[in-house]
């Protein structure tokens, strides 16, 4: 008896709503018209994650920098967070393009046989940024814009980067005034403990947020769209675990960690990111889990929140692959020269349109446009599109948390004590 009154915990939770997910999404392929009923509930628990992201972001950094209380510590975060992204963000896209040269994912495929996506909505994506660049370059733009004209809008539209450049401007200001500034850092920590008492609440509705999610992913995308780029589908996931365990592990060993320890105390995290396709839904935990884990909580609040913007690991590897996938398809040869231009373009552009929604395919678009490959080749890959962005969110997660470990160990403030105790708890 003692068996059936123990409480199922969420993760187990989860792990069933992802099995009968797949079992119902497979008894209903086809079934549209019931995929519209059951989608909504995902969205739901979705959108319930995303109403509480800018909060902590704003809240958790704002106090962060006000205890601080260093202009110079923020700039050494601030530098130090970019240069890493850089070089760990250079290594996933020439990785990506290695292991595309090697497998030939696209080689021997009739594009003209392929089961074809909609892509217009990511075109259009693209096409607004365009129409929006001011300065006829994303990445300037991207730059100029992290500075908001208007605090309110970027807060309505859920920009990231200019409510980061507040939330550290406004701390800085509040370490400046001093005592004064000590009613406002009460509001914010008090709003900030609310906003995590409501997370906890939400996260409980996680099993129903996944069992929509994969039940509609498995009613939509079919056999059809798997089968023939099946070869596809494992390169990427061959080069995600491949980049996880040797790269992101010696960067791990280098720091006197092992991922797999990450892996360990993410693990219920990783399985939502990876049903719900969406790293934001995890964003709250990770600072808090990766602060447990002996990374200080001004490191955490500063890094990981930039990290969903430059640090995307899993989205710059596959955006490479999927590069090269489409000229192998349409049997166009890319010079070594043509492809250093093509990892320098993936670089830009995916600087240049950080939050963009769909930001993979949109970002693909532009590249191949800049690279005169075949637009439509993207087309063709929208039907597994879904299951390679479930594998790239989880990568992108897993890099920026082991980026906080990073920088704490480069600031000499990683306590390795606590990070081993919380490791032992778990």
């Amino acid at each position: 008896m003692a068996l059936f009154k123990r409480k199922i915990n969420l993760p187990t939770q989860v792990i069933i709503a992802l099995v009968l997910g797949v079992i119902v999404g497979l008894l209903l392929y086809g079934q549209n018209n019931v995929a519209n009923y059951i989608k909504p509930f995902g969205d739901i628990f979705l959108n319930l994650i995303k109403m509480i992201i800018i909060p902590i972001v704003f809240c958790a950094l704002a106090l962060s920098i006000s205890n601080l209380g260093d202009s110079k510590k923020v700039g050494s975060y601030g530098w130090k967070a970019i240069l890493y992204f850089e070089i760990i963000t250079t290594i996933a896209i020439g990785l990506g393009l290695i292991i595309g040269n090697l497998f030939k994912p696209g080689s021997g495929l009739d594009p003209h046989k392929l089961p074809k996506g909609d892509i217009s909505k990511y075109q259009s994506s693209a096409n607004s940024v365009d129409h929006a660049s001011t300065y006829g370059n994303h990445l300037i733009d991207t730059i100029v814009n992290i500075v908001p004209t208007n605090l309110f809008e970027s807060l309505a539209k859920g920009e990231l980067l200019p409510i980061i450049f507040f939330a550290v401007f406004f701390g800085l200001g509040l370490a400046a005034i001093g005592e004064k500034a000590e009613p406002v850092k009460g509001f914010l920590n008090g709003t900030l403990e609310a906003v995590f008492w409501m997370i906890n609440k939400i996260l409980k509705l996680a099993p129903i947020g996944v069992f929509a999610f994969i039940c509609t992913t498995v009613m939509t995308f079919g056999a059809s769209a798997l089968i023939p780029l099946l070869k596809l589908l494992l390169v990427v996931v061959f080069a995600m675990i491949f980049f996880v365990i040797v790269v992101l592990g010696i960067v791990a060993k280098m720091v006197g960690i092992s991922i797999f320890s990450i892996i360990k105390i993410l693990k219920s995290e990783l399985l939502l990111a990876f049903s719900t396709s969406s790293s934001e839904a995890v964003l709250p935990v990770i600072m808090k889990k990766m602060e447990h884990f002996g990374s200080p909580k001004d490191v955490t609040s500063f890094v990981i929140p930039i990290g969903y913007s430059f640090n995307l690991d899993g989205s710059a590897l596959y955006q490479s692959i999927a590069a090269l996938f489409v000229a192998q398809m349409y049997n166009i040869h890319l010079s070594l020269t043509e492809q250093i231009v093509l990892m320098a373009t993936l670089m830009i552009a995916s600087k240049g349109m950080a939050g963009v929604p769909g930001v993979s395919i949109v970002v693909l678009l532009t590249t191949l446009s800049s690279m005169h490959l075949p637009a439509q080749g993207l087309a063709l890959i929208i039907g597994i599109d879904r299951l390679l962005d479930m594998v790239r969110t989880c990568v992108n997660v897993i890099g920026n948390a082991l980026s906080t470990v990073v920088i704490a160990k480069w600031e000499n403030v990683y306590d390795r004590e606590k990070g081993q105790e919380y490791l032992n708890s778990i």
